[in-house]
């Protein structure tokens, strides 16, 4: 392989205005991501970056690469359809919570299903941003807005714990201010083969501001972030005071480490074949008010779809046995009209 030419975060920006409003989280993900890139040894021309509809959705244009601003909720579809064509490429798809867990759910959970080469950004602000400030599919319940004006009654999703149930190979979670963890999160999402998910904390400081200030906030973290380390036992807090423990039903539960000794704890392996743990782990947290884990909850090896298609295809042409169109149209069952 050619060496790569090395980069500098002002090559993989372009010259177009970023416009999102003054303080909104997407510029510290903007930021981070092409911080990152000039570390992978990739090429611009390589890279693809793919959005549906919404203020995340902008990410493409500022992006010196590839990229398409497709439709709402599809992005994961025609990134799906890119992977397949050209596997060659390395493919981000980039969407908020309404875009992607709303009208796309279905796009983004069969991606994440087949396990197609894509990497998956998901900028969740728990509002719909772009059309000012309804309740998302992420919104707390209660959650008063322009289209809940008494309090949302809806149940919201946990992206994570969705992600999860879709069997995706790779799911994470990081937030927009702390971009060394972000840029972590993204590597490792990366270098994984075969589609991942980072769910990414992102604060709407116009109609949601302050929402994830109770974890993300400096001076909380150490009291409200459960940081993921592969292998080691899950602590946290200001001394590693706390830990997780899971119990006989099966949930994760909080603890002092003081009350049930460190080898009570649990031992973070995001290869852990069984999904089971990293979901209970997912539900620890009924919200981003209460101690959360952030990192890698699940990071397994797959079969890749777009890698099994094509040897699929291939094995198929090579067989000795040619194909017939047209004793496959007239094969049974058919019948005659008229």
């Amino acid at each position: 392989m050619t060496d790569v030419q090395l980069t500098t975060k002002k090559d993989w920006a372009t010259d177009q205005e970023v416009r999102w409003c003054p303080g909104c989280g997407d510029y510290s993900i903007l930021t981070a991501m092409q911080l990152m890139l000039p570390d992978l040894n990739v090429r611009r021309e390589d890279t693809v970056f793919i959005s549906g509809i919404g203020c995340a959705a902008r990410f493409p244009y500022y992006m010196n690469t590839y990229g398409m601003h497709s439709i709402h909720g599809r992005a994961p579809a025609f990134a799906t359809g890119l992977a397949m064509a050209r596997p060659d490429l390395k493919i981000w798809v980039v969407g908020g919570d309404g875009d992607m867990l709303s009208i796309g759910g279905n796009h983004l959970i069969h991606a994440l299903r087949r396990n197609v080469n894509v990497n998956i950004l998901l900028f969740n602000n728990m509002i719909y941003g772009l059309t000012k400030g309804q309740y998302s599919p992420t919104s707390e319940t209660g959650k008063v807005t322009k289209s809940s004006p008494v309090g949302s009654i809806d149940q919201p999703f946990n992206a994570v714990s969705v992600a999860l149930g879709a069997e995706a190979s790779f799911v994470a979670r990081t937030h927009d201010m702390d971009r060394q963890h972000m840029q972590e999160m993204f590597r490792k999402a990366y270098d994984h083969p075969g589609a991942s998910l980072v769910e990414i904390y992102q604060n709407c400081n116009v109609f949601n501001d302050g929402a994830f200030d109770q974890v993300s906030k400096r001076a909380n973290r150490d009291a409200m972030l459960i940081n993921l380390e592969d292998g080691a036992p899950i602590r946290f807090g200001a001394e590693q005071e706390r830990g997780v423990v899971i119990d006989a039903s099966g949930e994760a539960q909080i603890v002092d480490v003081a009350d049930v000794g460190e080898d009570a704890l649990v031992v973070h392996d995001a290869a852990r074949p069984n999904p089971a743990v990293a979901f209970a782990l997912s539900r620890l947290a009924g919200g981003p008010t209460e101690p959360t884990p952030i990192g890698i909850f699940r990071a397994v090896e797959r079969t890749e779809y777009a890698g099994a298609a094509t040897e699929q295809l291939a094995a198929a042409q090579a067989s000795d046995s040619a194909g017939d169109l047209n004793a496959l149209l007239r094969s049974n069952p058919t019948w005659e009209v008229g």
